[in-house]
């Protein structure tokens, strides 16, 4: 072996010395007090330092950790009128729609909102030749192996399917992208004013994201609830109330009818919220909020 080439690969006295004070992580919490000093030294910034951390996150969750619930589930039927269908899509605002037979376990195709548009350029409307095909995924799916399927495949939207493979909600690619990068803001949230309410937001299915820094008086006023701001003043704090700690994100819990999971957390402090109506708690009215 040539000798110029060996001493080239062997390690340095300062890299061995180096590598023997500051060793490798050897698991995650390690790893995460080894970003989290970095930032501290102001060798990360604050966003790469929550982005890493958050993707790093992602990998113990699973599909059924962020998916829209099969009774959520915003869906198009094969025999709807061409009207109905753009009224629904018109009302809803999504770009994509998952389109049944007999029922929601009977997922024939997605639609594409754009691919109504032929029907305005006098093309005959057909909707089950208008339909894409469907992915369907395993609810215990990771969700770090599905953003890469997602790019493989091209698609956006994946249908959840349980154990007996009946479905059990959907997941699109905003849903996974949002637990690495936050929440995402599109323009049908800026066209309906839901950018600027006060860090409630009024999602698809009947579920709110709400800032963890909303009041809870004014979280008490949206949505009709009586928690007291006794103890604590925000919506973040009553949530570390509750659970004894900084709850992790991905993390659900159900406090007086109203169920919480955790979208966006660090090790520090909570971000964002996904709220919904227990299964238990009656419908307030439409009222609330003004959807």
């Amino acid at each position: 072996m040539d000798d110029s080439s060996f001493s080239q690969d062997k390690p340095s006295l300062l890299e061995r010395l180096t590598a023997l004070l500051t060793p490798e992580p050897e698991d995650r919490d390690e790893l995460f007090a080894f970003l989290r000093a970095a930032h501290e030294r102001d060798l990360l910034d604050a966003d790469a330092f929550s982005i890493i951390e958050r993707a790093l996150q992602m990998s113990d969750m699973r599909a059924c950790d962020i998916m829209v619930t099969r009774a959520r589930m915003d869906v198009l039927h094969i025999d709807d009128s061409v009207n109905s269908i753009v009224t629904f899509a018109t009302k809803s605002g999504h770009s994509r729609f998952p389109v049944i037979g007999g029922d929601k376990d009977d997922v024939m195709g997605i639609l594409l909102a754009k691919d109504l548009l032929r029907f305005f350029v006098g093309q005959e409307f057909c909707l089950r030749e208008m339909l894409r095909p469907v992915m369907f995924i395993s609810e215990f799916k990771p969700l770090n192996v599905l953003l890469r399927e997602f790019r493989l495949s091209h698609n956006h939207m994946a249908i959840v399917v349980d154990e007996y493979g009946g479905v059990a909600g959907l997941v699109t690619i905003e849903d996974v992208l949002e637990q690495i990068v936050g929440d995402i803001e599109d323009e049908y949230d800026i066209d309906n004013g839901n950018g600027s309410d006060g860090g409630i937001i009024a999602k698809r299915g009947g579920h709110f994201r709400v800032k963890a820094t909303v009041p809870i008086s004014d979280f008490n006023e949206a949505f009709a609830t009586a928690f007291s701001d006794e103890d604590v003043e925000t919506v973040g704090g009553l949530l570390i109330c509750h659970f004894g700690r900084l709850p992790r994100r991905g993390e659900t819990t159900v406090i007086e009818g109203w169920r919480f999971r955790v979208l966006r957390a660090d090790s520090r402090r909570i971000y964002t919220l996904l709220v919904e109506r227990a299964p238990d708690v009656p419908d307030i009215g439409s009222g609330m909020l003004g959807v």
